[in-house]
């Protein structure tokens, strides 16, 4: 897909669809960026953002707009959802602990580092499936999670139906992955489900995300940290769909509209 010619940048913040009353900064932090805010004491981190991580990558960049062209096939979407979640999952296992152990090299015996946390991956039903493949190519040992909720078509508000998650992973980390991350409503009741099953370190990982729903979730779950390949600085429709994202992720995924 790399060499597929771009188009355009779809969904990149604009000075039209800016938030007014609040100046946005972009700032890079290596490899992640903060959204910061002006105030009358000078340049101030919003403070539900500290936890959430925007990757910016040129990579991520192209790949993102061919999963909002709407000529990229059901083929070409799937494939691209799982290229982009390997991206971001760098990103998310870097702070995983690592413990010493000593193998047997060719040359010599020495101490070498291993992860040993358990991981749970667990994907909101349906469109985050897409991106399971993605992180279990680095992670191959990790357990999948899955949880199932519906949304109210009238409040947009998510309901649970199904949740079944790996009892030995409680105390390792759990991520959490859905393509969007629109109203928030959605990760936020995941998110809320899974802590009363016991689980405690979580991230959420989301394609594209805009402003509602990284505040909702951020605000609701101030200890997840959140990461993010594109933060889409627009409206959302009378859906609760973001007007310059992909549309619904999962019928793109599994063909079905």
């Amino acid at each position: 897909m790399l060499n597929k010619r771009v188009k355009s940048r779809c969904g990149m913040p604009t000075k039209k669809n800016a938030p007014p009353q609040t100046a946005l900064l972009k700032i890079k932090n290596f490899k992640t960026r903060h959204i910061l805010k002006k105030t009358k004491r000078g340049i101030d981190m919003e403070d539900y953002m500290k936890n959430v991580h925007i990757l910016e990558h040129p990579l991520i960049a192209h790949k993102i707009t061919h999963l909002c062209d709407v000529t990229t096939n059901t083929k070409e979407f799937r494939e691209i959802v799982s290229e982009i979640a390997m991206l971001m999952g760098y990103e998310a296992f870097r702070d995983l602990p690592t413990t010493d152990v000593e193998i047997q090299a060719p040359l010599s015996k020495f101490k070498s580092p291993i992860i040993t946390e358990p991981i749970a991956i667990v994907p909101i039903l349906r469109a985050g499936l897409g991106m399971v493949d993605g992180l279990t190519a680095l992670f191959p040992t990790a357990k999948i999670g899955h949880i199932g909720l519906y949304r109210d078509e009238e409040t947009l508000e998510p309901h649970e139906y199904y949740c079944k998650l790996p009892k030995d992973c409680i105390d390792g980390t759990c991520i959490v992955v859905d393509p969007a991350l629109a109203t928030g409503g959605s990760a936020k009741a995941a998110i809320g489900f899974i802590k009363e099953r016991g689980y405690k370190k979580i991230k959420l990982l989301s394609l594209i995300a805009a402003p509602e729903g990284v505040k909702r979730v951020a605000t609701a779950h101030p200890d997840v940290q959140i990461y993010v390949a594109h933060y889409a600085n627009a409206p959302l429709n009378e859906h609760g769909y973001i007007v310059t994202a992909f549309g619904d992720a999962g019928d793109r995924i599994f063909g079905t509209k």
